[in-house]
Formats: C-alpha cells, sequence, structure tokens
C-alpha cells in the first residue's frame, strides 16, 4: 500500500491522491509517522460494504443451520435487550 504523509497532503494536494490511485486501490495517510486514514475511490469503497454484507449474510445462514438463533415477539425481545444491558451495567 502506498503511504502519503498529511505534509505531502497539504502541499500536492488531492491531485497526489488521484495519481497514486491509479496505480493502486488504497492510499494510507499518515500523520506524524502513523498510519491515520486510508483513501480509496468510490467503486472500492463500495465493493467492500458489499463484501461486508455478504459475510454478514454467511454468517446469518450459519447460525440459523447450526440452531444459534431465538425466536421470541418483538417485545420478549425488548425485555431480553434492555434486562441483559441493565445485568451488565
Amino acid at each position: 500500500m502506498t503511504v502519503v504523509t498529511a505534509n505531502d497532503l497539504k502541499t500536492k494536494g488531492i491531485s497526489d491522491i488521484e495519481r497514486i490511485l491509479q496505480d493502486a486501490q488504497e492510499v494510507i495517510i499518515s500523520v506524524r509517522g502513523k498510519p491515520r486514514y486510508v483513501v480509496m475511490n468510490i467503486a472500492h469503497y463500495e465493493f467492500l460494504c458489499e463484501c461486508e454484507i455478504v459475510a454478514a449474510w454467511a454468517q446469518t445462514r450459519e447460525d440459523v443451520a447450526g440452531g444459534r438463533y431465538r425466536q421470541e415477539s418483538a417485545d420478549a425481545h425488548i425485555a431480553r435487550v434492555t434486562g441483559e444491558l441493565t445485568d451488565g451495567l
């Protein structure tokens, strides 16, 4: 992954990011020598969001197939979750 310092970003601006993104999917912005931000084009970001949804859906299917779920009314669900939150405090 390509790293750009915050100082370079200040002096060269977004044009430097656009240039780097022509060859890389992501650019890391470092601040005081430490990676702090990631910049990517919107298509890559949307792809990553879709990957998260697909992974969550796969996990949900596995949980249902493995019997790791509950059937309860909305009121029962709210009462259970509220109780769990209260017990955790």
